[in-house]
């Protein structure tokens, strides 16, 4: 091969790397999301049933409700962090939930 292949293959790669690696900005919605609504909910399933609340998404320029629902702890003690809008500059983005473990 020569030198100036193998430099542009080396040059992909590392682009590649860092596409991955950096990842893609997460998508801003110019429109303010609603408030939450409230969810009425009775008691867990089970006792290790952790309750995920329900949040806005924004979906073909509209905003459309996805209802809470029960999820089985993955460790014990796990907490559920609830995703939430961020505002971030001229518009809002979603920062998902994630498991703490404590």
């Amino acid at each position: 091969m020569s030198r100036r292949l193998v430099t542009l293959c080396l040059l992909f790669v590392l682009c590649g790397m860092v596409v991955f690696l950096w990842g893609c900005p997460p998508p801003v919605v110019y429109v303010r999301p609603p408030e939450p609504r409230v969810e009425v909910y009775g008691p867990p399933p089970h006792p290790d049933a952790v309750w995920r609340p329900g949040y806005w998404e924004y979906r073909r320029e509209e905003w459309v409700w996805v209802p809470g629902h029960w999820k089985k702890r993955p460790r014990p003690h796990a907490i559920w962090i609830p995703g939430h809008w961020e505002p971030r500059g001229k518009g809002w983005v979603w920062v998902p939930g994630y498991w703490e473990y404590r």
